[in-house]
């Protein structure tokens, strides 16, 4: 780890336009490599078990989606680690930021036992779902071993928050890489049985990410831990640690509620339309997260940089940072949407591999991409200003915004539209672009509003 790197960029972070964009660039392009090679993780998952079947596409991409839903929470906790780190980076305490990726390690591993726990539940909570039978039984397994990664893949985002707060984002990219190479290795090796393995189908995904993902976390604990001993940590402290959770749950529970809405979206409104629907759908959520990852990369980027700046008592630049964060994330969504609309069969091709039916699938799928193309623009704002008031310690409104919009908005107006009225899988995501437009709007006030600057994080905990 490179102090004048740091030191560099978080200088860069004070000066001018062209000043302010290298240091978001330098810190956000590792970021986005490390987000999209997550996203190369999924629809390999996706597109790796496609020829088995509609029921196993279904069953992989939907229990992935409800193992995230398990380590939402946690993950949004530790991503409050880098509001800390970077805010004590700025002030020059260095040694300070380290205890808060320890504090970080301890939330992961509370997660991991917890997701041990809920192991013999899994049956029961499926049950309760209107999957097929095939669909429900392949995501049983899945779910029974993908669980098993809760602590590796907490604990990667709690040291890639850390590491990231101080101005090094490299490090988490590498892990992430590291990551994906042994999952697609393991995929090949798993779903369909090659090298003498079984074949496991989804559990074969399943079990290549649980596998890839703990060998990631154990390289970067490595590295931290060597850090640790080289430079120092000082006394872990109580109160440091119930203040990460004093704003790290609001975080957590912001994400938490947000994706329990997504996955009531999953799986009760479109699960209720059938197995090519749900198929088609996942297929898209897929593709978008080619979208959402690299603009949450620059949005995490540019939170590091609003951190620092607060940190080093230059609120001045935040409103500056946002912008520019905003107008590359923009830009970026902006292509993505282009593409949606010129080429859609070229961009699900990937995903319709079965013969008996990939014409349904594309025909759902493509209804449902178009439409998706009109929420590019409201998902780079949302990313980018809940970041940034992350960033300043602002969770607890973040936490509602999303909660209030998310329940009260998208998951009841997509539930009576589709399945009271009738509206099908057009008028299920026409509800999420307004889910995405009204919450963009609301962190739009809320920022400009100042209120962030109230907000005391590391004050505290310093003394």
């Amino acid at each position: 780890m490179s102090g004048s790197r740091e030191a560099d960029v978080s200088g860069r972070a004070t000066g001018g336009r062209g000043a302010m964009l290298r240091a978001l660039l330098a810190l956000a392009w590792p970021m986005v490599v490390s987000r999209s090679s997550q996203v190369v993780v999924s629809i390999a998952d996706a597109v790796m078990v496609a020829h088995l079947g509609t029921a196993a596409l279904a069953a992989t991409t939907a229990g992935a989606t409800n193992a995230f839903a398990f380590f939402i929470l946690p993950m949004g906790i530790t991503f409050i680690v880098s509001s800390f780190s970077s805010q004590l980076f700025g002030m020059g305490d260095p040694g300070a930021a380290r205890r808060y990726g320890w504090y970080g390690l301890a939330v992961a591993a509370l997660a991991q036992a917890a997701a041990v726990l809920a192991l013999p539940f899994i049956p029961s909570a499926l049950g309760l779902l209107e999957y097929a039978p095939d669909v429900r039984a392949q995501m049983e397994g899945y779910l029974t071993v993908r669980l098993l990664s809760t602590g590796s893949v907490v604990g990667l985002e709690a040291l890639g928050n850390y590491f990231g707060g101080v101005g090094n984002t490299r490090l988490q990219m590498r892990a992430s890489l590291v990551a994906m190479v042994l999952t697609v290795a393991g995929n090949w090796v798993f779903i369909d049985g090659r090298l003498g393995a079984p074949a496991l189908g989804p559990r074969g995904a399943a079990l290549s990410n649980t596998l890839a993902t703990g060998l990631a976390f154990l390289g970067l604990l490595a590295v931290f831990v060597r850090d640790c001993r080289r430079h120092g940590v000082g006394l872990l402290r109580r109160a440091e640690l119930l203040r990460v959770l004093r704003f790290g749950l609001p975080a957590g529970f912001t994400w938490f509620f947000e994706f329990a809405a997504y996955a009531f979206f999953v799986n009760i409104v479109v699960a209720g339309l059938g197995t090519t629907s749900l198929a088609a759908l996942m297929a898209v959520i897929q593709v978008n997260s080619v979208a959402f990852m690299p603009a949450f990369g620059l949005a995490s980027g540019g939170a590091i940089l609003v951190g620092q700046a607060i940190g080093a008592r230059r609120g001045d630049r935040v409103g500056a940072l946002v912008r520019l964060t905003f107008a590359v994330a923009a830009i970026w969504q902006s292509l993505v949407a282009l593409m949606y609309l010129a080429a859609p069969d070229l961009v699900l091709s990937a995903f319709a591999r079965d013969p008996a039916s990939a014409e349904a699938l594309l025909a759902a799928g493509r209804r449902m991409l178009v439409l998706s193309a009109a929420w590019q623009l409201f998902d780079a704002a949302a990313n980018v200003l809940a970041e940034a008031l992350r960033a300043a310690g602002d969770t607890r409104f973040t936490f509602w915004a999303r909660a209030v919009v998310s329940w009260l908005v998208w998951a009841p107006g997509s539930w009576i539209s589709v399945r009271w009225l009738g509206g099908g899988d057009a008028a299920a995501v026409a509800w999420l672009v307004l889910y995405l437009a009204v919450l963009a709007l609301v962190l739009f006030l809320r920022f400009r509003s100042g209120a962030w600057r109230r907000i005391v994080l590391v004050a505290a905990a310093v003394a």
